[in-house]
């Protein structure tokens, strides 16, 4: 008999782990939401050609290729198994969406006649990414994606920041460094190279800072051409620390001659003076954990301004959101000059910060059912069976134990889904037309007619 298992970097998620899931879902779609965006989603699968091209060379090679349907090597040729390019092309035409940001710029462009702009939405769903599976990076897991095209105002990005900082808020998330940077910057730093075509092949180099350190990163951009005059301009730009003011003070002193350089700057420091005006605090750079870092790159080539990471702090995690703006993304399906602006909560990775930190709520709190109706015998079943449906139209969640089974039985039942209330009823509740509400975490046992009973939960 064959042993049943899941594919590499796939999980099942049991009854407890869900209502984890969705405790973290909707309190990231009720911020979402609270911002004024609008729910949509897109297929699982796109056309390979959509996606291919957006991610860069190394993003391209963790999307997912679904083969043909029938003989999908009908049209490939046997010198065709020499050439990876040419070979996907002819055995596949789909794909497995890598993000959900590409499939929301096919979406807008196919849609442009009768959507309103600026277009807010949010998507919350499954994406697939061929990467190595490891703890916090798997290859499918759940993105939630909120995004804003049809304006390049800068207070889009300023309340990224805010909606950032409400979610981990309300899941008690309290220490984590929101990193933000511009593209702009990172080309400005090229320009100060003397390499301002090769900002593309800097940013992946830098993209790797915290995973392999400045002397590798400084050794892989020697590898991409970069002389070594240049490594030794860089050297201190990547080292760079101090305060966000002092940040920029360096900055703007070795943008003299790059003047994408200053623009970005210029952006920086209007979505940090709009934050200022929004929370009139005066230590807001602090209060939304802000963290101006100017080796943040992001490896995705479609970033053409403002850019975001966030990491938790004290956990062995990586990032659990990101995202920035990209000017130019609908421009590859035909429809140029849209500005965009949007960012990514990765829910697998939240779930593993909030489970070492272990600030769920109480397992009571997240309990998918409220209360429990016990069953004893026909006649008890009877008599509880109206309640029941009283209780459910005061809208609480509640069932009945099937079976008609000891009192042992029904009571670890409730226990091992975290049930919080038991309602009981014998011969002297009948006769009273009463029930008994027992609050399973307590103890605590109250003799009360259905009505003070829904109100007791309520």
């Amino acid at each position: 008999m064959q042993k049943p298992s899941l594919p590499k970097g796939t999980r099942d998620f049991a009854p407890e782990v869900m209502v984890k899931r969705n405790y973290i879902l909707n309190t990231i779609r009720a911020v979402f939401e609270k911002f004024g965006f609008q729910p949509l989603e897109t297929p699982s699968m796109e056309n390979l050609d959509v996606l291919t091209g957006k991610y860069g060379d190394e993003g391209d090679q963790l999307i997912f290729k679904i083969l043909n349907s029938g003989d999908f090597l009908s049209k490939a040729k046997p010198e065709d198994k020499d050439d990876y390019k040419a070979l996907i092309q002819k055995i596949s035409e789909k794909a497995l969406r890598y993000d959900l940001t590409v499939p929301f710029a096919r979406f807008v462009t196919m849609n442009r006649g009768v959507i309103s702009f600026p277009f807010k939405r949010y998507q919350i769903q499954p994406v697939w990414r061929g990467d190595r599976p490891q703890r916090g990076r798997y290859r499918e897991f759940y993105q939630c994606d909120a995004d804003v095209v049809g304006t390049d105002s800068l207070i889009c990005e300023a309340e990224i920041i805010l909606m950032i900082n409400e979610v981990l808020g309300k899941l008690g998330i309290e220490k984590f460094a929101l990193k933000i940077n511009n593209r702009k910057i990172l080309s400005g730093i090229a320009d100060y190279l003397g390499y301002p075509e090769r900002v593309s092949d800097m940013c992946v180099a830098i993209d790797k800072l915290d995973k392999i350190g400045e002397e590798k990163v400084l050794e892989e951009l020697g590898q991409r051409g970069f002389s070594e005059a240049s490594l030794q301009k860089i050297s201190p730009v990547i080292a760079l620390s101090g305060t966000y003011a002092e940040k920029i003070i360096y900055l703007k002193q070795i943008f003299t001659s790059s003047e994408i350089g200053r623009k970005g700057l210029e952006e920086l420091e209007e979505v940090v003076n709009l934050l200022s005006q929004i929370t009139q605090k005066e230590d807001f750079i602090e209060h939304l954990h802000i963290d101006f870092d100017q080796n943040l790159a992001r490896g995705l080539s479609y970033y053409t301004g403002a850019i975001f990471e966030v990491k938790a702090l004290n956990v062995s995690i990586g990032s659990i959101s990101g995202g920035g703006r990209y000017d130019d993304l609908t421009g590859a399906f035909g429809m140029p000059d849209m500005s965009g602006v949007g960012f990514s909560f990765g829910v697998d990775r939240i779930y593993d910060v909030m489970e070492e930190l272990n600030i769920f709520p109480e397992e009571n709190t997240l309990s998918t059912t409220q209360v429990m109706f016990t069953n004893f015998d026909a006649e008890a079943q009877k008599y509880l069976l109206p309640i029941l449906a009283q209780f459910r139209a005061a809208n609480i969640r509640c069932e009945i134990y099937p079976d008609s089974s000891k009192l042992k039985k029904q009571m670890n039942y409730a226990n091992r889904k975290n049930i919080p209330y038991v309602v009981l009823a014998g011969e002297d509740e009948m006769k009273a037309a009463k029930i008994t509400l027992k609050n399973m975490r307590s103890g605590e046992q109250d003799l009360l007619t259905a009505s003070e009973a829904i109100q007791k939960i309520q």
